[in-house]
């Protein structure tokens, strides 16, 4: 990447890179994606393809939606190089933030989408998503009158998601949450019928169940994450109890948000003191 926008927008100036992550790598969680964005925005900065939008007093701040494509051009670029034929989503979620349609190839931001907590839960089980893809085409192929119809129901499963979701900015009901609950327990029924499931994650599920909270697989499924929708009325000692009965599983857990802003400019004194102490140490 740094050689080929050297080639197209200037040499981009001698550098060193130091790289954090939370993401853990290799579970579907797109850490691969996460960084390719983020080089790329700090490459093309560097040699001038796009503008320092970092302004006097301003601990963050992230660019034009001109600039913010041509970085996820050239993240998909990275992204190429690392998986062959990726979709563009990821990238394009690291891009943009928030939430983001994906169907038929076409990338869709979604505006005015609420952030929602979550606990985001790793099995600990590889999985190959080249192997998982192969083995749902091959399902749908042997049974076309079986399969097709669970495919239509997950695609009418996220056009629902999105309706609710675009609502809830504008009416922030607690009724949306067991709409959303229903939404995941139904599509993680259909993802099982698809085959992408896995008995970690029917653990993962049944463990969160028994603490009244509703969970689905996320990336390609066959083991690696899931995520646990936390409704606002969520006490703190159910959150704690299921994350200390996951652990107890053998999963690692966190509790965090998705639908936060995509790639951002930060200035130093805006970085965690975890974030500062671990790049210090780079």
């Amino acid at each position: 990447m740094c050689l080929a926008i050297s080639a197209k927008y200037g040499d981009v100036p001698s550098m060193d890179i130091q790289v954090w992550s939370e993401l853990p790598t290799g579970a579907g969680l797109g850490s691969s994606a996460a960084y390719a964005v983020c080089l790329a925005a700090a490459l093309l900065m560097v040699c001038g393809a796009i503008s320092c939008p970092l302004q006097e007093g301003e601990s963050t701040a992230r660019w034009t939606e001109e600039e913010l494509t041509l970085i996820n051009s050239w993240a998909f670029r990275g992204e190429q190089v690392i998986h062959g034929n990726p979709s563009g989503v990821d990238n394009a979620v690291g891009t943009w933030g928030g939430a983001l349609r994906y169907q038929a190839g076409k990338i869709t931001p979604l505006k005015r989408v609420p952030t929602l907590r979550i606990l985001l839960t790793n099995t600990k089980v590889p999985r190959s998503t080249k192997v998982l893809v192969a083995g749902v085409k091959e399902k749908i192929l042997k049974f076309p009158a079986i399969m097709n119809p669970v495919l239509d129901s997950i695609d009418a499963i996220s056009q629902e998601c999105q309706s609710v979701l675009e609502a809830m900015p504008a009416n922030p009901s607690p009724e949306h949450y067991p709409v959303l609950e229903e939404f995941f327990d139904i599509n993680q029924h259909h993802l099982n019928v698809l085959g992408v499931g896995h008995p970690s994650l029917d653990r993962l599920c049944q463990v969160t169940a028994s603490h009244s909270l509703h969970s689905k697989l996320t990336g390609a499924g066959g083991g690696g994450c899931g995520i646990t929708l936390l409704p606002p009325d969520t006490s703190p000692l159910a959150v704690e109890a299921a994350k200390q009965d996951l652990c107890a599983c053998g999963f690692e857990c966190w509790e965090t948000q998705i639908g936060a802003p995509g790639v951002t400019l930060h200035c130093c004194s805006s970085l965690s003191a975890q974030a500062l102490h671990a790049l210090a140490q780079s």
